[in-house]
């Protein structure tokens, strides 16, 4: 057998000092890394070192950098979590070492067909969460030392820490490119009606589950959509973009905002198991002195009178999306008289922590003035205070004004009353 040379308190601090030497933070991510892996090979005499990631979703690991065996990167070998001494490391949690290898153990055809006898392996971390598996192998015999997984587990530490900050710039930019396809950059123009919206994320990434929609379908009716996906951040945010486009080609579909919900709520059970959200879609007919209105799970709109009087509307709460409990969903019709003003929210813009909700309730209610959809909404953010929320904030307002034509027959037509 060989051993592992370094057994000195000499050589120990010299192979540290080579892994945390402070000027590899000069380098990009992909740089670190490849000079760490080159580093850690030439220190334990290895043939081969490979970095594995975690692909959540997939329950996978998915080979990203390697030394010795850069083929395994350019066929994108992906290792199941539960095959190999891979593996064991990304089960355990643990570091797995081994001295005769069986070829069962090997991930990949490619180190089997380069003869890999013994292998070590540690996970890469980021606090308790699995991040990826950093192992290195040998083509002749080898017994590695406690030194040696030592080593081998600060320069995952060090790996983590850079994938993690990778990981991150590409949430935020990921993020910020779903914000300016999925929030519209400016609302419709349509006869009837003064729109206008905020939208705040309460979350680093700058997008999270709310989402506001305005669209005019062929028939001439206005959909209004004001929704909140559980959750923050990106993911939320990947299934808010989801729910968004389905709900709309549902409204292409569906002359009821009821059933519209209806037949999300069933995408959301079958497709997004687990997710849960909260939806408002309401229907304004051609003429605008009239809206159908169904909630799933979400807060009533506020309706702002002719005279000055603000109001929620009285209108029943269906379960949520995702509940997976089917129940019969209802539409309301309300009349939305000239001059009124509908304000649609989001929870985040009335609740807060250690407060009923009907003091965020009321609040609202006083915050809401008469003027143009812009004014309300404008009045509404100074008015609370909104700046860093702690949970994401969607508002949209929908004025009714006089500028309407009159609908034909054929557009007249709209959703059943129930």
């Amino acid at each position: 057998m060989i051993e592992a040379d370094g057994s000195g308190a000499d050589e120990r601090l010299r192979r540290i000092e080579a892994v945390t030497d402070s000027a590899l933070s000069g380098l990009d991510v992909d740089g670190l890394i490849d000079e760490l892996l080159g580093r850690v090979r030439q220190l334990l005499s290895a043939d081969t070192a490979a970095i594995l990631m975690l692909d959540e979703h997939a329950q996978q690991l998915v080979i990203s950098a390697t030394k010795g065996i850069e083929e395994e990167v350019r066929q994108g070998y992906r290792i199941p979590l539960d095959h190999g001494l891979a593996g064991r490391v990304a089960q355990q949690r643990q570091p797995v070492m081994s001295e005769q290898v069986d070829p069962a153990e090997v991930p990949t055809p490619v180190l089997r067909d380069k003869g890999v006898r013994s292998m070590l392996g540690v996970p890469m971390l980021a606090g308790s969460d699995l991040v990826g598996v950093l192992h290195v192998g040998t083509l002749s015999p080898r017994r590695f030392t406690p030194d040696d997984v030592s080593l081998l587990r600060l320069v995952a530490d060090r790996v983590s820490l850079a994938s993690q900050a990778r990981v991150g710039n590409i949430d935020r930019t990921a993020a910020l490119a779903l914000q300016r396809s999925l929030l519209p950059t400016r609302l419709p123009e349509v006869a009837g009606v003064d729109i206008a919206a905020r939208y705040v994320p309460g979350h680093h990434t700058g997008i999270g589950g709310d989402w506001y929609d305005v669209f005019l379908l062929p028939s001439k009716w206005l959909g209004i959509v004001i929704g909140d996906v559980s959750g923050h951040g990106l993911r939320a945010a990947v299934v808010m973009g989801r729910l968004r486009s389905a709900l709309r080609a549902y409204a292409l579909e569906c002359n009821d905002p009821a059933d519209a919900l209806t037949r999300l709520d069933q995408k959301i059970q079958h497709f997004e198991a687990g997710n849960l959200a909260t939806v408002l879609y309401a229907m304004v007919s051609p003429t605008r002195d009239e809206i159908h209105i169904s909630l799933a799970g979400h807060l009533p709109p506020m309706l702002a009178e002719p005279g000055g009087t603000v109001h929620p509307l009285n209108l029943p709460v269906d379960l949520p999306l995702g509940i997976g409990r089917p129940r019969p969903r209802c539409t309301t019709v309300v009349n939305f008289p000239q001059d009124a003003t509908m304000v649609c929210y989001t929870d985040g813009l009335i609740e807060r922590r250690n407060e009923l909700i009907d003091v965020g309730f009321d609040r609202l209610r006083a915050a809401i003035s008469p003027g143009t959809a812009e004014a309300v909404c404008a009045t509404i953010m100074t008015r609370l205070g909104i700046e860093q929320p702690a949970d994401d904030v969607a508002l949209l307002a929908l004025r009714h004004h006089s500028n309407v034509e009159q609908p034909t027959s054929a557009t007249a037509n709209g959703p059943a009353r129930r």
